[in-house]
């Protein structure tokens, strides 16, 4: 398992390369623009390149993007899922420039109007999007902690958006433990984990799942609270991180931490706490 964090791009986005190095991270995770906004400014050419440049030197590999908060591609607001349309456009057009492998994105909330109707407006969004994907590049789905009216909390309905797109190979799954855990999976031991897994691959097939967040989780099993701890500070615990880094189905994926920090230290100890859990093959 090759492990990273979630790094700012606050200045100049190639000095987001220099914070992942400093961390340690030997995969990373930005957003490309403004996480909790509609518009961006254009990224200038030669900071895309020298940010390509500093990431191949360091050797930190893949890269992978996380969507803005803001989208919400289940919405039954015109404005806001247009909005949000046009928002995964840019970001997949930033993406392509900086040589991303995978977009990661929350599939969002029905607001109300039904679970099924918002998955269908999901997979129908998703349906105008994934041809604007190249080469290998992917769309990942992460999985929700369930609550309110979000979206894609169960595997049943991650499954129901790609099946609604027969599966297109642009198309995969990014697990996040917290998530995960706040949704009623337990994953916090190995007899629990395998039986997750074994319902992911039975709903959505284990070639399915790209990308693991691992994060521990402030509240308890079942709970739809969506609050993230550090590495063994929280409900999974140090033992169930350890299950999951060496489970034969997960040691292969690459691992982006997104836990809470205060500076670089908090990263650096949480990317060094789980690094060292890997085993030997």
């Amino acid at each position: 398992m090759k492990f990273g964090c979630h790094v700012s791009i606050v200045g100049k986005i190639y000095l987001a390369v220099e914070r992942a190095v400093a961390r340690g991270c030997e995969t990373m995770q930005i957003f490309s623009g403004n996480p909790r906004g509609w518009k961006n400014p254009d990224i200038l050419d030669e900071d895309i390149k020298e940010f390509n440049l500093r990431r191949k030197k360091a050797g930190i590999d893949p890269l992978v993007i996380h969507m803005p908060y803001l989208i919400n591609l289940g919405s039954s607001d015109v404005d806001i899922h247009s909005k949000s349309v046009v928002a995964m456009l840019n970001a997949i057009e930033r993406a392509k420039k900086l040589n991303a492998y995978y977009l990661v994105f929350h599939p969002g909330s029905h607001r109300g109007t039904g679970r099924k109707n918002g998955l269908k407006k999901v997979a129908k969004s998703l349906e105008s999007l994934i041809p604007m994907i190249d080469g290998e590049m992917k769309i990942l789905l992460e999985n929700t902690a369930g609550s309110g009216f979000s979206l894609g909390s169960t595997f049943e309905e991650l499954s129901i958006i790609l099946n609604e797109l027969n599966w297109d190979n642009r198309l995969g799954i990014c697990l996040d433990t917290c998530h995960a855990y706040a949704a009623g999976y337990d994953i916090s031991t190995k007899e629990g984990l395998s039986d997750v897994l074994r319902k992911l691959d039975e709903r959505i097939g284990l070639d399915k799942l790209f990308l693991i967040h691992a994060n521990d989780s402030k509240f308890p099993l079942n709970s739809h609270v969506d609050r993230h701890a550090g590495i063994g500070k929280g409900y999974i615990g140090t033992e169930g991180f350890k299950k999951i880094v060496n489970h034969s189905a997960l040691k292969s994926l690459p691992c982006i931490l997104e836990t809470p920090h205060v500076n670089e230290k908090d990263d650096m100890y949480n990317l060094n706490l789980i690094k060292n859990m890997r085993e030997e093959s």
